[in-house]
């Protein structure tokens, strides 16, 4: 038997709501074929395996509760399972600090808690809370544009020797400098800003690549998306986007031979519709020239549940940083990062990308694993 896996959580939103009912539904339907993961196990850890032990937020509605209460409260909307369903947990959510973690459009939906606590205190707080708690890897889900937060968590990481999972696009697992601290440190860190499974991201860097693979010319495309939950209202703040444009963009950069100029290409969240929830609907359209010059297009509708999309790669994520704990190994988790994020330090292409994470996991099983 694989030991446990011991994870903290930061930002107890819809993200985080949806993975743990995710669990929960399949352990409540044992004939459901787990689904949306790379492996059902990973070196010998399944997805039954990780204990959510701590939780940090700073709405004031899930600080004091327990996770499995604080996943239900507003403004989250996932309700796959039914809240009297969910088990119990002593698994509690303590306070983090706000910083920039909290956008102008969203302060009247989150309500943050009115602290008098410094960061400096709360900073002492939750490293005590990750030592009591046995705390081996925080994944951090704050809203996109939490630059600041981001940087206090990873750096929350360094000091507590945890590893790191950045599901948002503030950089730090593909930033030279922190990517170094935590080689240094011989701390793991998977990063940033994390895949769907079948996202919109990922679908426009599969196409393009398909397009440029086949000797075409892409000429211009663009990729807009919509939805109605907290994370896209959050994003109607323009100077929250810089980080998500640029992760956005360059996914899909990297899989051309030639750059396309920047007023040729626009990736990125474009509004917020309230009565789509949690479903995300992606517009795509690539432009360009076959043999002969002569011009083709394509356009793709997606619409896809947004949590369900995300859930399960950071099922993954959590198990491959575990992987590279067990081994010893430290700084960006180079195979995980390219094939689960949007922004690693080194891009792959995605059928490489889910090689070399393979071939990362079956490079020595988990002693406990046997």
């Amino acid at each position: 038997m694989a030991e446990r896996i011991r994870v903290g959580l930061v930002g107890i939103g819809n993200c985080f709501s949806g993975l743990l009912q995710g669990i929960e539904y399949y352990r409540q339907n044992p004939s459901q074929e787990v689904i949306g993961i790379i492996h059902e196990r990973l070196a010998g850890y399944g997805i039954y395996d990780i204990d959510f032990v701590c939780g940090f937020d700073v709405g004031e509605n899930k600080i004091g509760k327990t996770i499995n209460e604080a996943i239900y409260e507003y403004p989250n909307m996932v309700d796959w399972i039914p809240i009297n369903q969910m088990p119990k947990t002593d698994a509690m959510v303590y306070e983090g600090p706000a910083l920039d973690g909290v956008g102008l459009w969203v302060q009247n939906r989150v309500k943050p808690i009115q602290s008098s606590k410094t960061t400096d205190e709360l900073a002492a707080e939750i490293k005590r809370t990750i030592e009591e708690t046995g705390t081996e890897i925080i994944v951090s889900y704050l809203p996109v544009g939490s630059d600041k937060a981001t940087e206090f968590w990873a750096q929350i990481c360094l000091d507590t020797k945890t590893a790191f999972v950045n599901c948002i696009p503030s950089f730090i697992a593909s930033d030279v400098a922190w990517a170094r601290r935590f080689e240094d440190e011989n701390i793991p860190c998977i990063g940033d800003d994390i895949k769907g499974q079948v996202g919109a991201t990922i679908v426009h860097r599969t196409l393009a690549k398909l397009c440029n693979d086949r000797g075409t010319r892409i000429e211009k495309t663009y990729q807009i998306n919509v939805g109605g939950n907290t994370d896209f209202l959050n994003m109607k703040e323009q100077e929250r986007l810089v980080s998500k444009k640029i992760s956005k963009t360059e996914s899909v950069q990297s899989q051309l031979d030639e750059r396309l100029d920047d007023d040729q290409i626009y990736v990125g969240p474009s509004d917020f519709i309230p009565f789509l929830g949690n479903t995300k609907l992606m517009f795509m359209r690539i432009e360009g020239r076959q043999w002969a010059n002569i011009p083709y297009n394509m356009e793709v509708r997606l619409d896809v549940d947004d949590k369900a999309n995300s859930a399960g790669i950071v099922i993954d994520a959590i198990r491959l940083a575990r992987i590279a704990l067990d081994r010893g190994i430290g700084g960006p988790i180079r195979p995980a990062s390219a094939y689960l994020m949007k922004h690693p330090i080194q891009q792959m292409s995605d059928v490489q990308a889910k090689a070399d994470c393979e071939s990362f996991v079956a490079e020595g099983e988990h002693p406990a694993s046997a």
